[in-house]
């Protein structure tokens, strides 16, 4: 009995963190959605744009290998928070970077669904969630 007492004495914390995650991740999809010029929600639920989809995809994937970071590193559920703000941050800078440093036209190419265009963006948006994890680590 002590056993599946000391394994399941972190039960509260998991749920914390993996409740605030979810609420995290509802709200990256909403954020994201509405700061970028086309609505990738949209093009993939009515349009069936598979860039998009390619595109969205790769920014939620992205967001949550950086939330991951964040949960594994903070020290409380107000630094998990922050970070997790911070990671949202980093997703939408790097879309705008995408589109205006290296592909201006990218917004054009994925509601036109070119799927390249899409792998660009889902790839740039995995790499950063990538770094930003890494960087987390303190």
């Amino acid at each position: 009995m002590e056993v599946l007492t000391n394994s399941l004495a972190g039960l509260g914390a998991f749920l914390l963190y993996f409740s605030l995650s979810i609420a995290f991740l509802m709200l990256f999809k909403v954020v994201y959605v509405r700061f970028t010029p086309h609505d990738e929600w949209k093009l993939v639920k009515e349009g069936q744009n598979i860039a998009a989809a390619i595109g969205l995809s790769g920014s939620i994937i992205g967001y949550c290998l950086a939330i991951a970071g964040a949960a594994s590193n903070s020290v409380n559920l107000i630094d998990f928070a922050l970070w997790g703000i911070v990671a949202l941050f980093a997703q939408l800078i790097a879309f705008y970077i995408v589109r205006f440093g290296f592909m201006p036209k990218i917004v054009e190419r994925i509601e036109a669904g070119e799927i390249p265009a899409g792998i660009i963006m889902a790839a740039t948006s995995v790499s950063v969630g990538l770094l930003n994890a890494a960087c987390m680590t303190y």
